[in-house]
């Protein structure tokens, strides 16, 4: 177990599209699993934010994904197979560009298929914050970016920016 560097943007692995696991329940799957739990629950202790993590995000190409919102979860080969038609937009924010706040638009709520990492498959449904948080680490392992789904590129800002426009305005949205 043990925290690994997450990768920052510019790095071309945040870019790649990852690989489907084959093998589940191997000491290197279990040890990934492990060293992202370890690398969120550093990052959310020092940031005071995080609630997810994808494997590109600390270099590794496969197609794994853990959450910890009310319990930790790893996700292997996840894929989304509903999405409603209803959209929501927001401020998202990324370990790979933590001073960032991009405004986007996710779906409200999804249906997500994925297996544990002992191999055995499960769905998900997702509404509101956990639905945007799973198509969040979802691009990652296809190569997305939250960047790229931005509204328009006047809705990508610093973080401090966005807070100190929100006390000026009385925390209205932008």
């Amino acid at each position: 177990m043990s925290v690994r560097p997450v990768l920052l943007l510019g790095n071309p692995l945040l870019r790649a599209v990852c690989v489907r696991v084959r093998q589940y329940n191997t000491p290197e799957l279990l040890a990934l699993v492990r060293d992202m739990a370890d690398t969120l629950h550093d990052f959310r202790r020092r940031n005071g934010f995080g609630r997810g993590i994808a494997a590109s995000q600390i270099g590794d190409r496969r197609r794994v994904v853990f959450i910890d919102i009310d319990g930790p979860l790893a996700m292997v080969n996840p894929e989304i197979i509903r999405s409603s038609r209803q959209m929501m937009t927001l401020w998202d924010d990324c370990f790979s560009f933590p001073d960032l706040a991009v405004k986007l638009k996710r779906h409200l709520s999804v249906e997500v298929r994925y297996r544990d990492p002992e191999g055995k498959e499960h769905s998900l449904k997702a509404r509101g914050a956990l639905s945007e948080l799973l198509q969040h680490e979802i691009d990652h392992v296809n190569g997305t970016l939250a960047l790229d789904r931005a509204v328009d590129s006047r809705h990508i800002v610093y973080k401090s920016e966005l807070e100190r426009l929100k006390l000026v305005a009385g925390r209205k949205e932008m």
